[in-house]
């Protein structure tokens, strides 16, 4: 008889064995977050802070504040350079973030984001289809707020969740 538990974390060993340490620690958060588990800091744990202090700080991030926090760039080129991001998935994301963290507006449309990408000639063959990859994550990194227009090319304005700003800066720390 095996222990589940004993599985599970065999399991995840074998999947974060090939990873970086930063990307380590992006899927580990991640899941923290899926599965609503509060990780404390190592400070926490050495009796700095008492760990549930660092619990109700952690419950307690809004997307404000994570805007707030952004680093700030002044230049959508800094802001895609320091994330290099390399899929076109996360291409949209970070061009979304632009928009979103960075000139702080609440939404943004698909086609805002590919002009910016245009410019630096990282242009999307799809936009659309890279912000679905993106709807498509769980938890969702983007939602679309809304479509105007009844044809497949009609306007549509997202905005990215809470997961979407969190990835971003992820990359951007990396």
């Amino acid at each position: 008889m095996s222990d589940p538990e004993i599985g599970a974390m065999s399991a995840i060993t074998g999947a974060l064995n090939d990873l970086e340490e930063g990307a380590q620690g992006r899927v580990l958060r991640w899941a923290a977050e899926r599965y609503g588990v509060v990780l404390s800091s190592p400070a926490a744990r050495n009796g700095a802070k008492g760990a549930s202090e660092v619990e109700e700080k952690a419950g307690e991030v809004s997307d404000e504040e994570i805007s707030a926090e952004a680093p700030k760039f002044e230049h959508f080129a800094e802001l895609f350079h320091a994330a290099a991001p390399k899929t076109d998935v996360d291409r949209a994301l970070v061009a979304g973030y632009w928009f979103q963290a960075i000139q702080g507006d609440p939404s943004f449309q698909s086609a805002d984001l590919n002009k910016e990408l245009k410019n630096l000639g990282h242009a999307l063959k799809n936009v659309t289809d890279s912000l679905k990859g993106n709807q498509d994550k769980k938890p969702a990194r983007v939602i679309q707020l809304r479509k105007t227009g009844n044809s497949r090319q009609a306007r549509k304005l997202y905005k990215l969740t809470h997961e979407g700003l969190v990835y971003v800066q992820g990359l951007i720390a990396s």
